[in-house]
């Protein structure tokens, strides 16, 4: 059995670099679980990045509503004055309004 050992660790001085190795896996061992650079840090930062991204959508999306009401509000008059009425309550000099609550 001490011969087999005597020979695995001769041929593991002899082929492999160990301390090359040793060295390369601490690296990666820090690259994974330092604090820095973290793989649960590296996620978190994904779902961060994700919540923004759909932060931005719907931002864009209402931003291109009110672009497109305001373009309609522009160039069509009969909406104009249905927005006007209904939302501002205003009324023409010859006309009553009255505004029903629940």
């Amino acid at each position: 059995m001490g011969r087999k050992i005597n020979r695995f660790s001769y041929w593991l001085r002899r082929q492999s670099h160990f301390p090359v190795l040793l060295v390369g896996a601490g690296i990666v061992l820090l690259l994974f679980f330092n604090e820095e650079t973290s793989v649960a840090r590296t996620r978190q930062y994904d779902s961060e990045i994700t919540e923004l991204k759909a932060q931005i959508k719907v931002a864009r999306d209402s931003a291109e509503f009110y672009r497109n009401a305001r373009r309609t509000l522009m160039t069509d008059a009969e909406d104009l004055e249905t927005v006007a009425r209904e939302n501002y309550n205003m009324q023409r000099p010859t006309e009553d309004v009255y505004i029903v609550t629940d």
